[in-house]
């Protein structure tokens, strides 16, 4: 039997590896998939060694206060494969954790492959060499990253973005307002604060008292924020209590695909939820926060190398989302940001022009592209199976 290691650390890298997940099995029912994985994953028949949420930290510092356990989690990993190895190890995103586990298994005679190339043609492009150490194959997801990485050395694939498969060019707002039993007349805002404890934690309150701003000006708004997990759903509770208790809010259990298609306009956390607006072709504004220390780190080493930090507004070239990372992460910018796209629908109408545009570009049948690519790696490449 065909066996596959496979580690995702957070829900974005858990839907990049489903859509994986599932295009090869189509190619080979019988392969069998071990490591860490998600709901979405698990339900495409992966088994996980351990729950995915306890390797879910991101920042310098709160990585730092996490390290012991990390570290722990990926020498018990290390220790498996070994133990019993793959046919091929499969990386997906989180490269700070992946890419040293991959260097090992490598060395011990494991064919590696990673989804997601690291930003690093954004910042701390010296990772680049980790990255020839680490990988056979990487899989790139977006194209102006495949010439970066084959001038480096590495052995890259572009494939396109899963998710500008799944997603369809046209959303329907109306089927999508049905589905979750909201009214299809009037517009909605939907509030994506994150995927993270510690991003809700910092992102929730602004958001929040954003979005209660709005309210106040034009009392016909209504939100809906879909929170990956119920602790997640706990925490943002908390703070729309203390907040604004009586905001005309739906919150959903997950969905935030359905979230994005059923909204007008959108108010996120960076991240992966950028792009999934963007594909849902939905005007947003962007905000994030990170732990203080780790915000002077990034700025005092310069580690960040572009002017945006939207994977969106990365893509359009030029800022079609407003962001506002740390300090300027405040409900009076956030409110001013949301009502000013709600009294310009010509300009929402060019950026939608422009995300259908990209959306194509992004369209290339990725997980079938990857699939291929991984089963021609170790020499198991076969079609895929046609009902």
């Amino acid at each position: 039997m065909l066996r596959i290691g496979i580690v995702a650390n957070e829900p974005s890298g858990d839907l990049l590896g489903a859509a994986l997940v599932r295009a090869i099995r189509a190619r080979a029912p019988e392969v069998r998939f071990v490591g860490v994985a998600g709901p979405r994953m698990l339900a495409e028949g992966c088994e996980t060694l351990f729950p995915m949420e306890r390797l879910s930290v991101m920042g310098l510092t709160e990585v730092l206060a996490h390290l012991p356990e990390l570290l722990s989690l990926r020498r018990g990993l290390l220790r498996h494969f070994r133990n019993d190895p793959p046919d091929v190890f499969i990386g997906v995103d989180a490269p700070d954790f992946n890419l040293g586990l991959e260097r090992r298994l490598r060395q011990g005679g494991i064919r590696t492959v990673h989804l997601v190339s690291p930003t690093v043609w954004a910042w701390r492009a010296g990772r680049v060499k980790a990255i020839r150490r680490a990988v056979d194959l990487m899989l790139s997801i977006f194209p102006f990253e495949e010439p970066f990485l084959r001038e480096a050395g590495v052995a890259v694939r572009y494939v396109g973005h899963p998710l500008a498969d799944e997603i369809p060019l046209e959303s329907d707002r109306d089927g999508a307002r049905r589905a979750l039993g909201l009214p299809i007349q009037g517009t909605l805002i939907a509030l994506l604060p994150g995927s993270r404890v510690g991003e809700v934690a910092r992102l929730a309150e602004p958001f929040i008292e954003a979005a209660a701003r709005c309210h106040a000006l034009r009392p016909e708004l209504r939100f809906i924020v879909p929170l990956v997990h119920a602790g997640l759903r706990e925490r943002f509770t908390q703070a729309l209590n203390r907040c604004a208790p009586r905001l005309p809010v739906t919150l959903l259990d997950g969905q935030s695909r359905l979230a994005l298609a059923a909204a007008d306009l959108v108010l996120t956390a960076s991240g992966t939820a950028t792009l999934e607006a963007l594909l849902s072709k939905r005007p947003m504004v962007v905000a994030y926060r990170v732990h203080p220390l780790t915000y002077h780190l990034v700025k005092q080493l310069d580690l960040v190398k572009v002017p945006q930090i939207a994977m969106a507004n990365i893509l359009a070239g030029r800022e079609l989302a407003p962001e506002f990372i740390q300090g300027d992460c405040r409900p009076d910018l956030l409110a001013a940001a949301l009502l000013a796209f709600l009294a310009a629908p010509e300009r929402v109408a060019a950026i939608q022009d422009e995300y259908r545009r990209i959306h194509l570009r992004l369209r290339q049948g990725a997980a079938d592209s990857a699939a291929e690519a991984v089963l021609q790696l170790i020499g198991q490449a076969r079609p895929a199976a046609h009902p």
